[in-house]
């Protein structure tokens, strides 16, 4: 699967595993790649919309994840 923005890429491999720290590091990594507060706010609304797995797989469907 092709993420949405393969050029934006986030580590979490190693990190913290909270969901705040990971939210927060799609929503640094978006905004140093240039995306618009739109679509990082589409982003951020689609991964908390669930759980923990639905976090991690929103992430995996919009960001290149290491």
């Amino acid at each position: 699967m092709t993420p949405k923005h393969p050029d934006i890429i986030v580590t979490l491999t190693g990190e913290d595993g909270n969901a705040f720290a990971i939210l927060g590091r799609c929503r640094a990594a978006a905004r140093d790649a240039g995306l618009s507060d739109e679509e990082i706010a589409a982003f951020m609304d689609e991964a908390m919309a669930g759980d923990y797995d639905h976090l991690l797989q929103t992430a995996m469907r919009w960001f290149e994840i290491r």
